[in-house]
């Protein structure tokens, strides 16, 4: 299997390089991430629970960083397995280009190996839910290194804007009071 896509980061080069080597940030990006334990600058191992079509399995993996070009990518050697449900073995190249002084543009390359009850599946299930799994991935490392969420300039705290679909009738937060009485 092979994927090539890029991501938009709204944030500087060095802050999205920084979070790629940054295991709390990755394993709260890697969707069903259990585990994941940095043991060098270029050795990670990560337990990760997966359903693909029918299949659900744990997988336990190792990954290596190569090719380490700071700020602007490199190349990642992994394999892991899942017991009876297979394996999944491959890399990927990862390049980060600036997209101004405050995004960043993250393309990869990925070629990928799958076997046991996996690769049973049909390349169409498994490169569906390759691709699924990195859009929740890219969604979700994005939103790590650069929230979306409103902050109060004051305070830096993230606001709340709505609450429940109510609130968000009577423009969130600062109309509370007239969704308590409307609902009230």
């Amino acid at each position: 299997m092979q994927m090539t896509d890029s991501q938009r980061i709204e944030a500087p080069r060095e802050k999205v390089w920084e979070a790629l080597n940054d295991p709390d940030i990755l394993k709260a990006s890697i969707p069903g991430c259990e585990e994941l334990i940095k043991h060098s600058d270029t050795e990670m191992e990560a337990k990760v629970k997966l359903k693909v079509g029918p299949v659900k399995a744990t997988f336990g993996g190792k990954v290596t960083l190569n090719d380490l070009d700071p700020p602007n990518g490199y190349t990642i050697d992994g394999e892991g397995s899942g017991g009876v449900a297979g394996f999944a073995r491959g890399g990927a190249k990862v390049r980060l280009e600036e997209d101004g002084p405050d995004a960043t543009i993250l393309y990869y390359d990925v070629d990928a190996k799958v076997g046991g009850k996996l690769a049973q599946l049909g390349a169409r299930l498994i490169d569906s839910t390759a691709k699924r799994l990195a859009g929740e991935f890219f969604t979700a490392f994005a939103e790590e290194v650069a929230p979306t969420a409103p902050v109060d300039e004051e305070t830096g705290e993230v606001t709340e804007t709505k609450k429940g679909w109510l609130g968000g009738l009577f423009g969130g937060k600062k109309n509370e009071e007239a969704a308590e009485e409307a609902a009230g």
